[in-house]
């Protein structure tokens, strides 16, 4: 089974290696990890990222370019780690995943009326019978928790006794066009996609801890084109939401303010940005070359945050608004997880608290031991890509995982992971019928 989520090495080589690619809106990020033989540590072989302009908001807008920058990512990772790459696990954002809750119902079959795997299969393919629009596919079906003839609060209900078994579950769905296009960036590429991942359950994998999963978390992602959005809560996942402005928008109100070239502004964006102009202790001023032979202009961090605030305390109050709508705002006992590349700007975290009222923290991807290369990817930038490489690991412990099930016709026995892959095997029809 491990071999379908493995990539090409030496032979002598034991290890299971994984590669997870990130395809945002700023960047394309490729990280190759292995795994010893004996479930040991996992350790980063090799990094590549390249810039990315093929996509908008999450969404692949130019298939050429992505194309290209993903080529340029997974070369990158490639010459690092040594490793062939020929299967990746990839993410996907946008605002155009919504999620909403479900329920299913089944009878226990067997004639000891103890419940097995299959039967929570067939619960969760129950739940996914719901009236959907054409255009838009299952992504993830997420229990929320178990009911066996009326006892609630379940979270494992294999092996337990009953008659009828019941499941609250949330589901994520995306567009199916969204779904194809980065698979077929990624085919075009020249790689395989073993999976595709929600990119906020991703990020949740790598900066999110148990105690904070089980007492209640908000886990805030502000990448290049959206920010994700989860919410965590006896260790499950309890709601996910996906807003279509982030840092991108950040750095186009700094190039219109000033009248710059986009890479001017997203530089000096990263140099002297700051989100919240009180932190700012010298307000130092800073030149910035003139364009077409104008002469340079001198602004203040002061004046740069003036511009930077307003925007960065808009997407904030959109996600006040996701969390009161999901109910679990007053229910977050360990604050916010602030990630992505939105929590390197400075006063990022100290702004969130203000405008959440609730504490901050910045979420950083930790556990790699004696990985060489582990101060390179414990960097907020890295959660989803270094998410979806731990989830691929997690997935090929747990084939029949309780807690994140994909679409359809995936609950038999007999089926490999790669098999069970509901939305890869979904690609796949599309591209048998074109």
């Amino acid at each position: 089974m491990a071999k379908s989520q493995q990539n090409t090495a030496s032979p002598s080589d034991e290890r299971r290696i994984i590669v997870g690619l990130d395809i945002g809106t700023s960047k394309v990020c490729a990280i190759v990890a292995a795994r010893d033989a004996d479930g040991g540590g996992i350790h980063v072989l090799g990094i590549g990222h390249a810039p990315s302009d093929g996509l908008n908001r999450g969404v692949v807008v130019n298939i050429e370019k992505t194309v290209r920058s993903i080529q340029r990512a997974v070369e990158q990772a490639q010459q690092q780690s040594g490793v062939q790459i020929e299967r990746i696990s990839v993410g996907i954002a946008g605002d155009h995943i919504q999620s909403f809750p479900s329920r299913g119902v089944v009878t226990i079959s067997n004639a000891d009326r103890v419940v097995t795997q299959h039967d929570v299969n067939r619960l969760l393919d129950d739940s996914k019978r719901v009236a959907m629009p054409s255009d838009r596919c299952i992504l993830h079906v997420i229990p929320q928790e178990y009911i066996i003839d009326g006892q609630d609060g379940i979270f494992d209900p294999v092996g337990m006794s009953g008659l009828r078994m019941e499941a609250n579950v949330h589901i994520v769905t995306g567009l199916v066009t969204a779904a194809q296009n980065i698979y077929r960036c990624v085919e075009r590429a020249g790689l395989v996609v073993d999976d595709i991942v929600l990119e906020p359950l991703a990020s949740g994998y790598a900066v999110l801890d148990d105690e904070e999963k089980e007492v209640g978390v908000a886990l805030i992602d502000i990448g290049g084109g959206t920010t994700d959005i989860a919410i965590f809560e006896d260790r499950t996942i309890r709601h996910t939401a996906v807003i279509g402005i982030a840092g991108r928008m950040v750095t186009d109100d700094i190039r219109r303010g000033l009248g710059i070239i986009g890479e001017q502004a997203e530089r000096i964006k990263r140099e002297y940005g700051c989100a919240l102009e009180s932190v700012i202790l010298n307000d130092e001023v800073f030149v910035i070359p003139g364009i077409g032979g104008r002469k340079p202009m001198e602004i203040s961090k002061g004046t740069l945050s003036q511009i930077i605030q307003p925007r960065m305390e808009e997407i904030l109050e959109f996600v006040m608004i996701e969390l009161k709508k999901s109910g679990y705002l007053r229910r977050l006992s360990a604050g916010v997880v602030l990630t992505g590349g939105g929590a390197l700007l400075r006063g990022a975290s100290e702004l969130a608290q203000n405008v959440l009222g609730l504490p901050v923290k910045v979420g950083i991807p930790t556990g790699f031991g004696m990985s060489a290369l582990a101060p390179e990817v414990e960097s907020p930038i890295y959660a989803t890509a270094v998410g979806l490489v731990i989830d691929a690991f997690r997935r090929i412990d747990d084939p029949a995982p309780a807690l994140d099930i994909s679409e359809e016709g995936h609950g038999e026995a007999h089926e490999t992971e790669h098999e069970r892959r509901s939305i890869v095997a979904r690609m796949k029809k599309f591209f048998e019928e074109f």
